[in-house]
């Protein structure tokens, strides 16, 4: 879990090459977990959802961490699924799949869940 979560920070922004089931699924679990503690944290400490109101200037500090904080986030999570989407033999356009509602959804998932397979990806 560790070591995964490792790679998905070392690799941030390496969009080519490969990772396994487990070097994809631990970061995003892990990420959405210390998400939701972010957000919540900082509504506590605003008093009010950090990206509804900017009241004043700590308000706009905090929004504009955490939207930085997610952002990086959200660029190393596209840079996972394409090398995620490489290890399974697809090409990375495959992404775009995901814009389709709901089957997009449920395909891409599933392309997520296949297993490794012997690619031209592969360093």
């Amino acid at each position: 879990m560790t070591s995964s979560y490792k790679k998905f920070w070392s690799n941030l922004l390496n969009f080519s090459g490969t990772s396994g089931r487990a070097d994809y699924w631990w970061p995003v679990i892990i990420n959405y977990i210390l998400g939701a503690i972010l957000a919540t944290g900082i509504q506590a400490l605003l008093g009010h959802p950090y990206n509804v109101h900017i009241y004043t200037l700590p308000d706009f500090g905090a929004n504009f961490v955490a939207n930085t904080i997610f952002f990086i986030i959200w660029l190393g999570t596209l840079s996972l699924k394409f090398r995620r989407l490489h290890d399974s033999n697809h090409s990375a356009w495959w992404i775009l799949i995901d814009l389709i509602p709901i089957i997009g959804t449920i395909w891409f998932f599933i392309l997520m869940i296949l297993p490794t397979k012997r690619n031209r990806y592969r360093n």
